[in-house]
């Protein structure tokens, strides 16, 4: 039985603190919007892009493969962290959600951290999610990291207070960091620009609410004493629910409207300038965002595989590097590895992909089983040449292709030698 599975109730943040005892100025930024992970997920460019992220990370299958020992590797569903985690790290979790959770972690706060549950030999039985703002991270005397866990008192079956988590406890997923050891929040690091994304929404929420007519002025002849009254009366009367009501005025007040164009003001220009600016925070494709303004069908493609090639890619290595380290047996580093399977991102599209396997065929370094396993088709049995591999001209087998070259030079050998 796990005693942290009552801690991962999502509740508001206690405090505003990074993984290693120090704290971003969260909240107050230049453009008078408080920022922190819960509110830049209100944003709609900021939740996408992790959510592209978390989702694309997930959604890849994870294996534990074995090194043979001609070089090659074979998947060990036999070893007791492949089915923690291809299908299911614990009770509670699919791994596609375990994998989300931890990246969407990773993202918003710059670490991932998961208690691992042992058994007396070492293995692994199962793995839980902990919410970094709970976490730090210190040195103890000896010089290795301490991890310290801040449980909530409100929790069923917890007595609150901290917790103290060995290294060999945590599986601890670090984000881009000046020390190596602690992450630093992407939200933290950008919160000028995110902050500066808020305010360009909230503008346009109060833009709209008021009709898109922003406030005007009015005039009054005379000396006016009491003008908070007046002021008050005219926005219980003219304003909300009660706008494009008729005004009745008095005294030969005026009514001045100041009228401002939102493309003068650049408001749709600031706001697509902001989605740019999350998306290259985040590293994601403006077009994954659904701003296509240069997206065409020719480079479509290649966004895509630069999107798997360097946004998945470091995250994706972060992961599995953070898994072996922290998962494997000190005597099993050296035979067994964790990978995720990117192939299915990486291919082109189908007539490219067939022209592609038809070279690879022809010229002897695919078998048309090697083929089928890539395309997750079912494989031709070996008594038909599943597993063959060809040479161009008639298909010889690549073993009778030699057997035939190396029989005609042994007959111009003899021709030569009369």
């Amino acid at each position: 039985m796990n005693p942290f599975r009552t801690i991962f109730r999502q509740r508001d943040r206690p405090k505003d603190r990074l993984g290693g005892g120090f704290s971003f100025l969260f909240g107050g930024t230049p453009s008078g919007t408080n920022v922190t992970e819960q509110t830049a997920m209100q944003n709609t460019a900021v939740y996408a892009c992790v959510r592209i992220l978390a989702e694309a990370v997930a959604s890849l299958p994870l294996h534990v493969y074995r090194c043979k020992a001609d070089g090659g590797k074979d998947r060990a569903p036999d070893h007791p962290l492949y089915p923690l985690l291809h299908n299911a790290p614990n009770e509670d979790m699919t791994s596609y959600t375990f994998r989300e959770t931890m990246m969407s972690h990773l993202l918003l706060w710059g670490n991932a951290y998961a208690q691992i549950v042992r058994n007396g030999r070492g293995q692994v039985l199962s793995l839980y999610p902990l919410l970094p703002n709970r976490m730090e991270v210190s040195r103890a005397a000896n010089g290795k990291l301490v991890y310290t866990y801040t449980r909530d008192s409100d929790d069923p079956g917890s007595r609150g207070g901290p917790i103290t988590l060995q290294r060999s406890d945590v599986l601890h997923i670090p984000g881009l960091g000046f020390d190596g050891i602690i992450g630093y929040s992407p939200i933290a690091m950008a919160r000028n620009a995110i902050g500066m994304c808020i305010a360009t929404e909230n503008y346009g929420a109060r833009f709209f609410a008021n009709s898109a007519r922003p406030s005007g002025v009015l005039e009054h002849p005379g000396v006016l004493k009491d003008f908070d009254k007046l002021r008050q009366s005219w926005q219980a009367q003219f304003s909300g629910s009660n706008q494009h009501s008729i005004a009745i005025l008095e005294e030969s007040m005026k009514f001045h409207p100041i009228s401002i164009n939102p493309n003068d003001a650049q408001f749709l220009d600031t706001r697509k300038f902001q989605i740019l600016e999350i998306a290259r925070i985040f590293r994601i494709p403006p077009s994954f965002l659904g701003d296509l303004d240069r997206a065409t069908f020719s480079n479509a493609e290649q966004l895509s595989l630069d999107f798997v090639k360097f946004t998945l890619a470091p995250w994706l290595t972060r992961f599995e590097q953070g898994m072996e380290q922290s998962l494997l047996l000190p005597s099993e580093k050296n035979d067994i590895f964790i990978r995720h399977n990117v192939e299915g991102l990486l291919r082109g599209d189908y007539k490219t992909r067939l022209e592609a396997y038809s070279i690879g065929i022809q010229n002897g370094f695919m078998s048309p089983n090697d083929v089928r396993s890539i395309e997750d088709w079912n494989l031709i049995p070996e008594s038909e040449g599943g597993n063959g591999y060809y040479v161009n001209g008639n298909m010889l087998p690549l073993r009778l292709a030699k057997e035939g070259a190396y029989v005609k030079k042994q007959q111009d050998v003899k021709e030569a030698n009369g």
